[in-house]
């Protein structure tokens, strides 16, 4: 059955908070088309909306390299989740003043402190992340009103995944290396708690 884009903004405007303002999580996995949906969304919402994605929270390389994590990037234990939990609930909170999170530059792979503005007047806050549905991230999921997981084709997944490693540097071998070893099994990860999603969106069937 196909899901239009118009139904699912109606069903965001439709979700009762008890915070005040809507705070709405996406979860996919690796390169299921998460943040392209999650733009998408806050497009079809206006104004009122705006993204703020998990991505700012990944550790920088010069931590990851200090913790040993660095062949792991991407991995839950690689994100500064309580720093994102934190975020989350000062959004929730919808303080009188502009509120500036952390965004990800892909051409350098890391995060970028300040580089998102949240302003006062937004009603609806998406944010999008692979693990807000994951055992010990309950801090992220109590600032949230629903969670949302989206579904692709695993082929196509991976395909885009191995596109997006070679085009920030990787050679086609150690991409598709890199997919199997890292990206696959935080896969699993998300897949294993996708149940507890409030909807599950195919983003084949969307319209």
């Amino acid at each position: 059955m196909t899901t239009a884009l118009s139904d699912l903004a109606t069903a965001v405007r439709g979700i009762r908070s008890l915070r005040n303002r809507t705070m709405l999580g996406i979860v996919g996995t690796p390169g299921a088309g998460k943040t392209t949906f999650a733009q998408v969304l806050v497009a079809a919402l206006g104004d009122t909306a705006v993204n703020v994605p998990m991505d700012g929270f990944h550790l920088a390389d010069v931590t990851l390299d200090a913790l040993g994590l660095r062949a792991r990037k991407g991995a839950p234990e690689t994100f500064d989740s309580h720093g994102y939990a934190r975020l989350l609930t000062l959004l929730a909170e919808r303080p009188d003043h502009s509120v500036y999170a952390p965004g990800f530059e892909r051409d350098i792979e890391q995060p970028i402190a300040a580089a998102l503005t949240i302003e006062p007047h937004s009603d609806i806050v998406v944010t999008e992340g692979n693990y807000l549905l994951l055992d010990g991230w309950e801090d992220v999921r109590e600032s949230l009103d629903e969670i949302w997981v989206v579904h692709e084709d695993d082929a196509l997944r991976r395909e885009r995944l191995i596109a997006r490693h070679v085009r920030f540097g990787k050679t086609p071998d150690a991409a598709r290396e890199w997919v199997a070893n890292v990206d696959d099994l935080n896969a699993r990860l998300i897949e294993e708690t996708a149940h507890r999603a409030d909807r599950v969106i195919d983003l084949a069937e969307l319209s």
